[in-house]
């Protein structure tokens, strides 16, 4: 579990230096406990794991002013745990559910009990994710999402994917850029 910890902190921190985040944006992460364990998503969920990576993450973004948006499984529609002040910053609606490690996925159930005024909403728009297990976060984050290439690869078995966003480049010919 040590191992797992670490790694998670070491993605984190990359993609953090790489995605330029600043206080009050958001990082989506979809985690599945099965696949970093080994096992096919969705087989062999460990409600441990999934607190000790949220734990994890949380404890770095968190104290940096980045908002955490801890992706559901898909029998809650990959529904997002966000803290209430993320939810009210960006106009999110809250809906009634209580996520659980097997409905809502052991990530999302440690996000629940672990932030300290959650709600559960159903969009929203990401300025950076982490995927750990191929959860498909991708609906998740703002419309131009651009692959971070990171030096980890997994987290425990789990294949790792991470995505920073950026605005949309509009205009023609004639446009130019402060990217």
């Amino acid at each position: 579990m040590a191992d797992i910890i670490e790694e998670t902190r070491l993605v984190v921190n990359e993609l953090l230096e790489e995605a330029n985040l600043k206080k009050g944006d958001i990082l989506v992460v979809g985690c599945s406990s099965s696949e970093i364990l080994g096992t096919k998503i969705g087989t062999g969920s460990s409600e441990e794991t999934g607190r000790k990576v949220f734990d994890a993450v949380y404890g770095i973004v968190h104290p940096q002013g980045i908002f955490l948006a801890a992706q559901c499984c898909e029998h809650l529609n990959r529904a997002l745990v966000v803290e209430e002040a993320c939810a009210e910053k960006y106009n999110y609606e809250p809906v009634c559910v209580v996520p659980w490690v097997h409905g809502g996925g052991s990530f999302g159930s440690a996000a629940y009990r672990g932030f300290e005024h959650p709600v559960v909403v159903e969009h929203i728009k990401a300025h950076a994710g982490i995927d750990i297990g191929d959860t498909l976060i991708g609906m998740h984050l703002r419309d131009v999402a651009v692959p971070v290439r990171i030096a980890r690869k997994t987290i425990g078995e789990a294949h790792i994917v991470c995505a920073r966003t950026r605005p949309k480049l509009i205009g023609g010919e004639r446009a130019r850029y402060s990217l």
